[in-house]
């Protein structure tokens, strides 16, 4: 657990000579830091284990939605009709809710925005993985249905603005361009180096190749890319096996704190201490009496590290 700076101030019985206030001032700050990062950690991790079973269901189109798609007479230019009672509306549900508690507890914009974006990239990993691992969900019709679901995702992020936000339309780019490969015609048509560029730019050779391969048209009947792509593509896939690249097609979960203590330094306002009002249970110790002259009266300046540090000297020794 933390232990708490009091021990590195002088005048205990430990025997630890006084130091300059500035050290515990810099040691309570990291462990002030390392205690926000423990906390924005298990809140990130709470999120995606309720957001898992939802994300489930967002992978493949119901099945009722999948007949209908088949029985469509729609050309294959046609736009894709809203789905009725579409699974992604709990997604959007979950955001709602998520950004209403955040905000209704005054959490900063600036972990709000970090937390939101870290989600996004959940999603991310989370629908790229399972299109890769599941062949029925490597259809025209699926492709659709995801990809619709992805328009709903990003009338959120809009709606939300970068504030809050941030990057989170980006975290998508993997789903977003293995479902734009998914729906787009004329795949036999493409050459390797055009869906490498235009398609699918964040996607590797190998992940390309895996859904190609993988990809049938429930819808209309279409076929893949061509023999000559998919040869391309194996050649490419064999030599990075050679060159004992990862021959994993999988994306990995980012488990890293995405902010450092300068970060927050930076982003986080000065919070002007003469609004807040103070305990009343301070008004019985001397060493608090400077921060209740600085509400009551006001300094023509704020309390400092230093007037903290020699309060809490004079608290443990009384």
């Amino acid at each position: 657990g933390l232990k708490s700076p009091l021990k590195y101030i002088g005048g205990f019985d430990n025997g630890i000579s006084h130091v300059e206030a500035r050290y515990p001032a810099i040691l309570f700050k990291q462990q002030l830091t390392a205690c926000v990062e423990k906390i924005f950690g298990l809140i990130r991790d709470n999120l995606k284990k309720e957001l898992s079973p939802l994300l489930s269901l967002c992978i493949q189109a119901p099945k009722a939605a999948r007949v209908h798609a088949g029985k469509s007479s729609r050309s294959p230019g046609g736009v894709p009709q809203q789905l009725p009672n579409s699974q992604w509306d709990n997604i959007i549900k979950f955001l709602d809710s998520l950004m209403s508690q955040l905000r209704g507890n005054h959490v900063p914009s600036f972990f709000i925005r970090k937390l939101i974006t870290q989600v996004f990239s959940f999603i991310n990993i989370s629908l790229f993985n399972s299109l890769l691992l599941r062949r029925e969900c490597c259809t025209f019709s699926n492709g659709e249905y995801v990809k619709s679901g992805l328009a709903e995702l990003e009338k959120w992020i809009v709606s939300v603005t970068d504030e809050f936000a941030g990057t989170s339309w980006h975290e998508l780019n993997y789903i977003r361009q293995a479902v734009g490969f998914l729906v787009i015609h004329q795949k036999r048509k493409k050459s390797l180096a055009e869906i490498r560029q235009d398609l699918c730019p964040a996607l590797t050779v190998r992940q390309i190749y895996r859904i190609s391969t993988m990809y049938w048209d429930d819808k209309y009947g279409t076929q893949s890319v061509s023999n000559e792509v998919v040869a391309q593509m194996r050649e490419n896939v064999d030599k990075d096996n050679q060159n004992l690249t990862s021959n994993s097609f999988l994306l990995d979960d980012d488990l890293s704190i995405p902010f450092s203590t300068e970060d927050i330094d930076i982003a986080i306002p000065a919070i002007d201490t003469s609004d807040i009002e103070l305990p009343t249970f301070l008004s019985e110790y001397p060493c608090a009496q400077f921060l209740l002259q600085h509400q009551n009266v006001g300094y023509s300046r704020k309390p400092e590290w230093t007037d903290l540090i020699k309060a809490l000297e004079v608290f443990k020794s009384s």
